[in-house]
C-alpha cells in the first residue's frame, strides 16, 4: 500500500498470547497485545529476522513512501515528532522526538515553532542541530529524491521554483536563529503541522549530504539503530546505532540487538517458515499469509500466535483522466458497475483477508460515510458505455504489480471488463519501483491497481493528496487520476480552513461522495492481514500507524538467543 496508516479509530482484533517468559495475572491479552503475558515486554538483546517478499521501496526517506517502509524508518531515522508505540490509539497519537514538544503555533498556525532536545546526535558524531532539520526538511523540494511524500511541498513555504538545497541552497523560510531553534513558515494555515512532521521526509540530516541517491546505499542514522550491510533485494541487516542516546527517546523500545531482513522470499515460502517457527524463525515476523494458509491458522498452537484485523486501507484501481477514452465520465462510471467486487475480494483470499469497496475512504477513518454508488451492474456499464460511443468497446493498459494477490485483483478486473468488451492488458512491474513508476505522469498507462492509507488519523490525509489537480507533480504524483477539477480542489480549500476536526472530517466524508460523482478511480477492496509471528517473538501489536503490519520498534525477544 502507498503511504502509512494512521488509523482514526481502531478495528483490530488481537488473539495472540506467548508462552510466558515470566510471572503475571494469567488474564488474557488485551486488543492489540502480541507477546508473553500482560506486560508484553521483550528482553534486550538477540536478533529479530524478518521475512519478506520484496526489498524496500527506498532508505532515503524523501523517497520512499509505502507503510512497510515507514515502519522500517522508524527504527534507523529521527524527526522532530512521530507515532506513539502502542496498540490501537496509542499508535496514533503525535509525541515529541527530537523535538521538546510537539510545536508552537503563532500567526493562526501559520507559523511552528521548535526546540530541539539536548545530546543529539547522528551515527557520525555530527550533532543534530537546526541546520540540519532545515538542510534535511528541504531535501523533499528536490526534483530528482523527493518523490516520496507530499506534504513538504504542500505545506512548507518555498518560492515556486525552489529545487532543494542541492540545486538552490537555503530554503530561507526555515529559520534558526540558534542551534536548537528551528521555525517554520507555511503556506497557509494548519492547525495539524505536528501529525505531518512524524512522517519520514521530515528527517534531519548533516549539511550537505545524501545528494543523488546516496542514502539509498548508505543512510545517516539518528536513531537506535544503522545499517551494517545491505544488498539490494537480498538482504539488510541493522544493528545498534553507539551515538543514540535512549534517556533522548521516550518512544522507541529498541531491544534487540539487530534486525535482519531476508528480501525476496517466495510467499508460500514465508508461510510454510512461519507456520513451522523452527531455528531461526522462531525469532522472526513475516507478512500477510496468502489465501491458501487461512485455514491452518485456526489450529490452537498456530492461533495463539496469530494477529488480525483491517490494515486501514483501501485498494484501488485508478483511472488515468487524461487518457481516452478515460476522460469521459460516462466511461469511468462504466468501469465502476462492471467490476465485481465480490470475485475481487475473491481474489484476495476471500472474506478473512478483504472486505468489498465502496467508498475512497475505508471504514477505519472518521468521518467516512458507508454508501455504495457504483453497484455491480453489467446492464448499466453496457448503457453507459453506448451512450459514450463505445458500445463496441476499448482496450486499455493495467499497471500492476507480480504480487499473487495484486495479480489476482488484476485478473479479476480483466474478466469483470470483458463482459462489457473491454480488453484489458496487464502491465506487470517490478514490486521495488512500482510506486514511483506509477507516480511518474509520463509512464502512468490508464490505470494502475494500487492503495492508499491514511498518514494520521484525519481525514485530510486521504482526499487532498488523491484529488486536489493542484498537485500533480512530474515525479512523485499521487493523484493517479490526474483529475484536477476546480469544484474539488476549492471544497478541499474550505475544508482545511476548518477548525474543528470533527466536522472536517464530517466534510471529507461528504466530499467523498462527491468525487466519486466523476468517477476518478474503483475502489476495489478493504484488504485485512493474518500474521503469524514466532514462538519467541514479545512485544508484537499491529500498528495503527503502519498498514496494520508489526511496530518494528516495540518488538523484541521473549528469551534472546543470539
Amino acid at each position: 500500500m502507498r503511504r502509512s496508516a494512521a488509523l482514526a479509530s481502531v478495528t483490530m482484533t488481537v488473539v495472540l498470547a506467548l508462552t510466558a517468559c515470566g510471572g503475571g495475572s494469567g488474564a488474557a491479552p488485551g486488543p492489540g497485545t502480541a507477546a508473553a503475558g500482560p506486560a508484553a515486554e521483550p528482553a534486550t538483546g538477540g536478533t529479530v529476522h524478518v521475512l519478506a517478499k520484496a526489498d524496500f521501496s527506498h532508505l532515503d526517506p524523501v523517497r520512499g513512501f509505502d507503510g512497510g517502509v515507514n515502519n522500517f524508518y522508524r527504527l534507523i531515522y529521527r524527526g522532530l515528532t512521530m507515532f506513539g508505540a502502542g496498540p490501537g490509539a496509542e499508535g496514533t497519537k503525535i509525541v515529541p522526538d527530537l523535538a521538546t514538544d510537539t510545536g508552537t503555533p503563532s500567526d493562526g498556525a501559520k507559523t511552528w515553532t521548535f526546540t530541539l532536545k539536548d545530546n543529539l546526535f547522528f551515527e557520525d558524531g555530527t550533532p543534530i542541530t537546526s541546520e540540519a532539520v532545515k538542510f534535511g526538511f528541504s531535501r523533499t523540494f528536490d526534483p530528482e529524491a523527493g518523490i516520496g511524500s507530499p506534504y513538504g511541498k504542500l505545506l512548507l513555504d518555498a518560492p515556486k521554483d525552489y529545487q532543494g538545497p542541492y540545486l538552490d541552497g537555503d530554503l530561507d523560510t526555515i529559520e534558526t536563529p540558534d542551534d536548537k531553534t528551528v521555525v517554520f513558515h507555511l503556506k497557509k494555515p494548519f492547525a495539524d503541522f505536528p501529525s505531518a512532521l512524524a512522517l519520514a521526509n521530515f528527517t534531519p540530516f548533516p549539511k550537505g549530504t545524501g545528494a543523488g541517491a546516496a542514502f539509498d546505499t548508505k543512510p545517516i542514522a539518528s536513531g537506535p539503530y544503522k545499517v551494517a550491510s545491505y544488498q539490494r533485494g537480498s538482504s539488510l541487516k541493522l544493528v545498534r546505532n553507539p551515538q543514540w542516546k535512549p534517556e533522548t527517546d521516550s518512544v522507541r523500545a529498541a531491544k534487540p540487538d539487530a534486525f535482519e531482513w531476508t528480501f525476496g522470499l517466495d510467499p508460500a515460502t514465508i508461510d510454510e517458515r512461519m507456520l513451522a517457527g523452527q531455528g531461526a524463525d522462531a525469532d522472526a515476523i513475516g507478512e500477510s499469509i496468502q489465501a491458501a494458509t487461512v485455514a491452518r491458522v485456526q489450529q490452537p498452537q498456530i492461533k495463539q500466535r496469530t494477529l488480525s484485523g483491517l490494515n486501514g486501507c483501501t485498494t484501488y484501481m485508478s483511472l488515468n483522466t487524461t487518457k481516452k477514452p478515460l476522460d469521459d465520465v460516462r466511461v469511468r462510471q462504466a468501469i465502476n458497475h462492471a467490476i465485481n467486487k465480490d470475485t475481487v475480494v475473491a481474489g484476495m483470499g476471500g472474506s478473512a483477508l478483504a472486505a468489498k469497496g465502496t467508498s475512497i475512504q475505508p471504514p477505519t477513518v472518521a468521518g467516512r460515510v458507508d454508501y455504495d454508488p457504483y453497484p455491480y451492474n453489467v446492464a448499466q456499464a453496457t448503457k453507459l458505455l453506448a451512450e459514450a460511443g463505445l458500445a463496441d468497446g476499448f482496450s486499455l493498459t493495467l499497471d500492476t504489480r507480480p504480487d499473487p494477490k495484486m495479480a489476482a485483483v488484476a485478473v479479476a478486473i480483466q474478466d469483470a471488463l470483458k463482459q462489457v468488451k473491454i480488453n484489458v492488458k496487464i502491465n506487470n512491474i517490478d514490486t521495488s519501483t512500482f510506486y514511483e513508476v506509477i507516480g511518474t505522469p509520463a509512464q502512468q498507462h490508464d490505470a494502475a491497481v494500487t492503495g492508499w492509507c491514511p498518514d494520521w488519523a484525519s481525514g485530510a490525509t486521504f482526499l487532498p493528496p488523491l484529488f486536489d489537480g493542484r498537485n500533480i507533480t512530474t515525479k512523485g504524483n499521487a493523484n493517479l487520476a490526474q483529475i484536477d477539477d476546480k469544484a474539488i480542489n476549492e471544497r478541499i480549500d474550505e475544508i482545511a480552513a476548518m477548525t474543528a476536526v470533527d466536522e472536517a472530517n464530517a466534510a471529507y466524508g461528504e466530499l467523498d461522495k462527491e468525487i466519486m460523482k466523476q468517477a476518478p478511480i474503483v475502489p476495489l477492496a478493504y484488504e485485512k492481514l493474518i500474521l503469524v509471528v514466532g514462538s519467541n517473538i514479545a512485544g508484537a501489536y499491529q500498528s495503527s500507524s503502519f498498514s496494520g503490519g508489526i511496530d518494528l520498534i516495540s518488538v523484541g525477544l521473549t528469551k534472546p538467543t543470539t
